[in-house]
C-alpha cells in the first residue's frame, strides 16, 4: 500500500474495494517483469486457442491454467514483498525460505499449465502435420 494511503478503516463500499483491488493488479503488472511474460504467454494461448476453435472444455481448461499461473505470480510477489518488509531487504534464511517456496508454487503452476497446453495444442497441432505430410 502507497505511504500516501490514509485509507486505515474497512472499505466502505463495493467499488473502493473494487478500485483498490485493480490498483494491486496494476501494481503487480508494472513492478513485476516475470507477471509480465506470464500475461504474454497467456495471451499468446488464448489467441492459439482462438485460432483452432476450441471447444468448451478445452477453453475451460485453458483458462483455468493461465488464470491460475497468474493468481500464483501473484501470491508469489506478495510473499516476497512481505519478506522483504520484514527482513528490511536484508538477507534472512526463513526469508530466503519463503522467497524459494513461492517460487516453486509458480514453477509448478506453470508446469500444470505447459500439461495443459500440450494435452490441448499437440494433438491439433499433430492434425496439421498430418495434413502438410
Amino acid at each position: 500500500m502507497d505511504s500516501r494511503d490514509r485509507n486505515t478503516k474497512k472499505n466502505k463500499n463495493f467499488i473502493t474495494s473494487v478500485e483498490f483491488a485493480w490498483t494491486g493488479v496494476k501494481t503487480v503488472f508494472k513492478e513485476e517483469r516475470n507477471m509480465r511474460k506470464h500475461a504474454v504467454l497467456g495471451a499468446l494461448a488464448v489467441l492459439t486457442g482462438l485460432i483452432f476453435h476450441l471447444n468448451q472444455m478445452e477453453w475451460l481448461w485453458l483458462l483455468l491454467a493461465v488464470f491460475l499461473v497468474w493468481l500464483v505470480e501473484i501470491i508469489n510477489t506478495i510473499f516476497e514483498n512481505v519478506v522483504d518488509m520484514f527482513t528490511e531487504c536484508h538477507f534472512h534464511p526463513i526469508g530466503k525460505k519463503i522467497k524459494d517456496m513461492a517460487a516453486g508454487a509458480v514453477l509448478l503452476t506453470s508446469l500444470f499449465a505447459l500439461i495443459i497446453a500440450a494435452f490441448i495444442f499437440l494433438p491439433k497441432f499433430y492434425q496439421i502435420l498430418q495434413g502438410i505430410l
